[in-house]
């Protein structure tokens, strides 16, 4: 978006970069040095890029500014990943045997993986969970 702003739509991509301070091409802008072969010495070309002037300097600085943030994790987990487990603790409880054979089971996990996807939902959301449990519980003394 900072590009976007200072863009010059009279300008050539070249110039546009240029006075942004952005390189065109990444290879000229880092070469690569020359090695030796063999105890000689490979010149580079002779040309020799002068100091460009950079006119629109902040947006370079507004987009070192936004990658030196601090990234946000969005860590969730899908709807459909929620509501499977749900449905399998509803019905079957702690039996990761029964869930496995369960119709629902689409995806034909065994147990150990329902197990770990129920551990997901527990370690991305544990007080969701609590109140979950919980109201299970509260479901089955009010039918008693």
């Amino acid at each position: 978006s900072h590009i976007r702003h200072a863009w010059d739509p009279t300008k050539s991509v070249a110039q546009n970069l240029a006075e942004m301070g952005l390189a065109e091409d990444p290879n000229k802008a880092v070469p690569i040095p020359k090695k030796k072969l063999l105890g000689m010495e490979v010149e580079s070309s002779g040309r020799e890029q002068g100091k460009k002037i950079v006119r629109k300097p902040y947006v370079v600085n507004e987009m070192e500014y936004e990658a030196s943030l601090p990234e946000k994790k969005s860590n969730t987990l899908s709807r459909d990943l929620i509501d499977y487990v749900r449905y399998m603790i509803q019905n079957h409880g702690e039996n990761y045997k029964e869930m496995a054979r369960d119709e629902k089971n689409y995806y034909q996990d065994t147990p150990k993986q329902i197990k770990r996807k129920i551990n997901v939902y527990k370690n991305f959301y544990p007080e969701e969970y609590k109140d979950f449990i919980a109201s299970l519980k509260q479901e089955k003394m009010d039918v008693q």
